[in-house]
C-alpha cells in the first residue's frame, strides 16, 4: 500500500500540530491543506515543503481525492465536514467533539461503518502516557471512584477572541468537558446515569444564551461520582485553574507539579510533571503504613509530540483494521454527558441519562 494521500482542513493551533504529524510520517503524505485564513495556510504550507492549499473545503476534496481527510475546525463544521468526507470515502480524523449532537454523532459512527472507513476522534489525553498512568493507578484504588478535574483558563487577545469564536457553538464545560469525561468514563469503566450542572454568564461579548463558566456533576451506576469546572475569559482566575485529582477507598491519585505556566498556554494543559500517590492503608497505630510515592513524568511529550502518537494510532487503525467500536462509543458516551449537562445549566434540573 502506497502512502495515504491526507488532506487538512484547519490550519490553527491543532491542525498545524497534526500536520507537522503527517509530514514526519511515513505513512503520510499531506496532499493538500484547508483554511478560510490565507495566512495560516500559506504559512504551514511553507513549513511543509509547498503543500497546495486551498480556501473551499468542498473543491479541495473534489480535485485533492484524498485516502484520509483530518478535520481541525471549529466544531459546529464537524458534521458536515465529516460527512462529506466519508461520503468522498476518506478515512477521517476529527478533533473532538465528533458533532453538536448525539443524534449527528451516532449518525457519522453508522456511516464509517456502512463505508468500512476508520473514524478516529481526537481524544489526545487517551495517547498522553501520563494519562494513561494516570487511568491506570485510579482502576487500583477501589470503587467508587471520586474524580474531581478542572481546567480554567485566563484568556486574552488572540486566545480570547478564539474562545469567543467556540462559544459561538458551545460553552467551555462542552468543548473541554469531552477529554475529562472521556477519562473519567475510561477509569471507571462504568455507565453514566445521571448529570447536573451550573453555568455563569460572565462577559457581555458573549450571546445572552451562552455562559463562559460551568461546572458538571456526572454519575455512574458503579457509585462512582465525578465534577469538573471549566471557564474562559479575562475576569478567570488562575488560583486553582488545574486540578487533576482521583479518590477511592485504597487511596488517591493526583496529577502535580505542572509546569505552573499561563492557564491559556495551550503546552501546559498537557503537560505534568509528576504523579503523587497517596496509600490510604493505616498501620495497628492508626499512621499511615506506606509513604506517598512520586512518579516522575518528566519525559513526556510536547504538543506536537502527542499528535504525533495520536496520528500514529490513527495510521495503526487504518493499515491494521483495528477495530473502533469501543473508541466511538466512548466518544459518544463523553458527547452525551457534556450535553446533558449543558440543557442541565439551561434547566437548572439533573438530567438523567
Amino acid at each position: 500500500m502506497g502512502k495515504l494521500k491526507t488532506l487538512v482542513v484547519g490550519c490553527g493551533n491543532m491542525g498545524t500540530s497534526h500536520a507537522r504529524a503527517y509530514y514526519k510520517l511515513e505513512g503520510f503524505e499531506i496532499v493538500g491543506l484547508v483554511s478560510r485564513g490565507e495566512k495560516s495556510r500559506e504559512q504551514l504550507s511553507e513549513e511543509l515543503g509547498g503543500v497546495a492549499t486551498f480556501s473551499d473545503y468542498a473543491q479541495a476534496l473534489e480535485i485533492t481525492q484524498p485516502d484520509v481527510v483530518s478535520i481541525n475546525t471549529y466544531p459546529d463544521t464537524h458534521f458536515d465536514y465529516v460527512k462529506k468526507a466519508l461520503e468522498a470515502n476518506a478515512h477521517v480524523f476529527v478533533e473532538k467533539p465528533l458533532a453538536l449532537t448525539v443524534e449527528e454523532a451516532q449518525t457519522l459512527v453508522d456511516l464509517s461503518e456502512k463505508m468500512g472507513k476508520k473514524m478516529v476522534v481526537g481524544y489526545i489525553l487517551r495517547v498522553h502516557p501520563t494519562w494513561a498512568k494516570f487511568t491506570e493507578i485510579a482502576q487500583t484504588l477501589g470503587k467508587p471512584l471520586v474524580m474531581r478535574m478542572n481546567l480554567n483558563q485566563q484568556s486574552s487577545g488572540s486566545h480570547w477572541y478564539t474562545h469567543k469564536q467556540l462559544m459561538k457553538s458551545m460553552s467551555p464545560i462542552v468543548d473541554c468537558g469531552v477529554h475529562y469525561v472521556d477519562v473519567m468514563c475510561s477509569m471507571t469503566r462504568s455507565k453514566p446515569v445521571s448529570v447536573s450542572a451550573i453555568g455563569a454568564r460572565l462577559s457581555n461579548e458573549i450571546a445572552t444564551d451562552m455562559y463562559n463558566y460551568g461546572q458538571l456533576q456526572v454519575r455512574f451506576e458503579d457509585g462512582s461520582v465525578g465534577w469538573y469546572e471549566a471557564a474562559w475569559g479575562p475576569m478567570v482566575s488562575e488560583t486553582a485553574f488545574f486540578i487533576k485529582d482521583v479518590m477511592g477507598p485504597n487511596g488517591c491519585v493526583s496529577i502535580s507539579d505542572l509546569n505552573k505556566g499561563a492557564s491559556d498556554d495551550v503546552e501546559g494543559h498537557t503537560k505534568t510533571g509528576s504523579l503523587k500517590l497517596h496509600h490510604g492503608s493505616l498501620d495497628n497505630e492508626g499512621n499511615f503504613s506506606k509513604k506517598d510515592e512520586i512518579i516522575s513524568t518528566e519525559d513526556e511529550p510536547d504538543h506536537d509530540g502527542l499528535c504525533l502518537l495520536e496520528q500514529e494510532y490513527f495510521l495503526n487503525a487504518i493499515l491494521n483494521n483495528v477495530d473502533l467500536t469501543h473508541h466511538l462509543n466512548d466518544a459518544i458516551n463523553s458527547l452525551q454527558i457534556v450535553l446533558a449537562a449543558d440543557e442541565s445549566v439551561r434547566t437548572g434540573k439533573t438530567v438523567d441519562l
